[in-house]
């Protein structure tokens, strides 16, 4: 499966302009959402353009607007339980974009995006089975602060003059195996790894004009290290849709090519071996890039 998008949207202050991609094979199971908020009857004028490039099979689901945005990597094994892991990421995402645009959350609070998310799943009246890692990121317009919650190997960087100024830290409980939310059977409960959404480790951080906020599922960090991807943001020349369009999606592109090498060494083959396994070559996933560009609005 391949998909992108390229959503911007201009608000009063201080906003960011988003394009995503992503690479998969057969149905993925990773989700994205950009989404605006409009909070305390505030109402704020904005333009809404958006592309959506090709896509095929079936997405978790990214929808077009911005100042939230997220990313959720639904956990693969339920398919051997016949569950489809992308439906419980797709409907994480899509319920906390949802919550967004319905103003339901505090910026400075992405965990109570989260949270309220995974509640309302909980009280489904057939139960959505499945696991997903979440990564919520939200630009307060007017603090000029992001706030993000990360639960798992999801994650984001901060990028500012080619350097990664602030970044995630992945959650696991041992190797490859991410803090997780998940919904499982009455007779698996308490068997089925689950952790709570208030497990997500939680970070604000002073944004400047200019600054690149990249939001992705572990498919990337697993097959690119930082210097990758800082070689191909160096590459994003200027905040048009399409200079994002085109970056996000070779960021994707790169790491999915490198993710089927062999005999590359990839980030994720090295922490295997830091943890006693001998491991060499990259790690097939389906990959999540959500691209965001800190600006401001000009009549």
């Amino acid at each position: 499966m391949k998909s992108w998008w390229v959503p911007v949207l201009e608000v009063e202050g201080m906003c960011c302009q988003a394009g995503g991609g992503g690479e998969g094979r057969g149905e993925s199971r990773t989700g994205g959402f950009v989404a605006q908020d409009e909070v305390c009857g505030h109402r704020p004028r904005f333009k809404l353009q958006a592309w959506s490039g090709l896509q095929t099979e079936k997405s978790a689901g990214s929808s077009a607007a911005n100042s939230t945005v997220g990313v959720a990597d639904g956990v693969g094994g339920w398919r051997d339980y016949g569950v489809d892991p992308s439906q419980f990421s797709g409907t994480l995402m899509r319920t906390c974009e949802r919550l967004v645009k319905e103003g339901r959350f505090v910026p400075s609070n992405p965990v109570g995006i989260l949270t309220t998310s995974y509640c309302e799943l909980l009280q489904n009246k057939v139960p959505l089975l499945g696991s997903s890692t979440a990564c919520i990121v939200v630009l307060d317009r007017t603090s000029h602060r992001l706030h993000t919650a990360n639960l798992g190997d999801s994650g984001f960087l901060v990028v500012r003059g080619g350097e990664v100024v602030h970044r995630s830290d992945e959650q696991q409980h041992y190797f490859n195996t991410p803090f997780q939310l998940s919904i499982a059977p009455p007779e698996a409960e308490g068997v089925v790894l689950s952790d709570s959404p208030d497990a997500a480790d939680s970070t604000s951080f002073d944004v400047q004009l200019g600054d690149i906020i990249l939001t992705a599922t572990d498919g990337l960090f697993d097959n690119m290290p930082d210097y990758m991807i800082l070689q191909e943001l160096k590459k994003l020349k200027n905040s048009n849709y399409e200079s994002i369009q085109q970056t996000a999606r070779s960021i994707a592109e790169q790491a999915h090519e490198l993710a089927y090498d062999p005999t590359y060494m990839s980030p994720f083959a090295q922490f295997a071996c830091d943890n006693g396994l001998n491991v060499r070559g990259g790690k097939p996933d389906d990959i999540t890039v959500l691209l965001s560009i800190v600006a401001e609005y000009t009549d």
